[in-house]
């Protein structure tokens, strides 16, 4: 009796629209939550050996922790939020893209039959690259947003109109080649979870008459997906960054510009993301490519379980809402 109430009281799936507003809605409270360590873990991505003895000391991070405390200093708890309505902007166009997609395309394989890891890997990284083509003009903002020192930086329009009027409108695409091999990284963590979801649930089943994963162990399978991810691609991340970053002038007067330069000094500028790596290994070594990765591995795995956590569960209510509409529509139409 129970299992068949069960099953009547079992919701319809959702359909791609309703997963992309889920997915949305769980990356913009995960975002609002993490965004100080996103905005440490850009800053030390985009800071190298080099630059450290060019740096004021209260610029230069040294870690997680330092970085806090310094950017509280210098510029306020606000500090840690700069350029946060372009980063809640982005993920909630990144991640309903993502969610449209990946929702739409899978729902379509499964009908023709169960999928494999490999497919779920293909699938997850096609709905990234889809996603990545129409929205990162706003990481590249972002990106600019956060690494601006507080007295130039603008707002997002602004910032918008600068990168323009600095390289032009494909100026807004900066690092979309990285980005794209990163489609990979969403790629492994969705693949991951679904199988480790799989996995569990199937276990859960057989020993506890099939109830529902709990929040804490879908939080835990977020963060092992999004761990592994994110080691296998950091230096890619690292590139993107780099790219999408605009380093001070080197002509400008040290009392106009925040950082305290000898006059040989030169910023590095990239042609592309392998040109990134090649140059941050020659000066900095093979850890140069993982600097700031405790950041993002924090930021990233607490973001995902987040997101995962609170998209699985504002699916439920989702649906209701979406049947509650139906039904409003078609009262509606009854009416007339």
């Amino acid at each position: 009796m129970a299992a068949a109430s069960k099953e009547a009281t079992k919701l319809p799936p959702l359909s791609p629209f309703g997963n992309a507003v889920a997915g949305s809605l769980g990356a913009l409270f995960a975002l609002t939550i993490v965004y100080p360590l996103d905005i440490i873990k850009t800053r030390l991505q985009v800071q190298s050996k080099q630059s450290k003895t060019m740096m004021k000391e209260n610029e230069y991070y040294e870690s997680t922790f330092d970085a806090i405390i310094k950017i509280i200093k210098m510029e306020g708890i606000t500090g840690l939020y700069a350029g946060l309505p372009a980063g809640l902007i982005g993920v909630a166009s990144t991640n309903f893209a993502y969610f449209y997609w990946y929702s739409f395309l899978r729902s379509k394989i499964i009908k023709q039959g169960s999928m494999s890891t490999i497919s779920e890997l293909l699938l997850g990284a096609f709905a990234g690259a889809l996603a990545q083509i129409f929205t990162i003009p706003v990481s590249v903002v972002t990106t600019r947003q956060q690494t601006t020192h507080v007295k130039y930086r603008k707002d997002l329009i602004g910032t918008a109109e600068e990168i323009i009027s600095d390289d032009g409108i494909t100026g807004l695409w900066k690092g979309l080649k990285p980005s794209l091999i990163l489609c990979v990284n969403p790629a492994i963590t969705y693949g991951a979870f679904e199988r480790f979801k799989h996995l569990v649930s199937e276990r859960l089943s057989n020993n506890n008459n099939g109830e529902e994963l709990s929040p804490g162990i879908i939080f835990w399978l977020g963060a092992l997906s999004k761990t592994i991810a994110t080691i296998v691609t950091y230096p890619y991340i690292m590139a993107k960054v780099r790219l999408q970053w605009k380093p001070p002038k080197d002509d400008e007067d040290d009392e106009d510009n925040y950082i305290n330069k000898k006059k040989s000094f030169k910023y590095e500028r990239y042609s592309g993301a392998i040109d990134v790596l090649q140059k941050v290994y020659k000066t900095d070594g093979i850890l140069g490519l993982y600097k700031g990765m405790q950041a993002q591995i924090t930021k990233a795995v607490l973001s995902q379980a987040l997101l995962l956590y609170v998209k699985e569960y504002t699916t439920k209510y989702t649906i209701m809402l979406f049947i509650l509409f139906g039904k409003l529509l078609a009262g509606k139409k009854k009416v007339q």
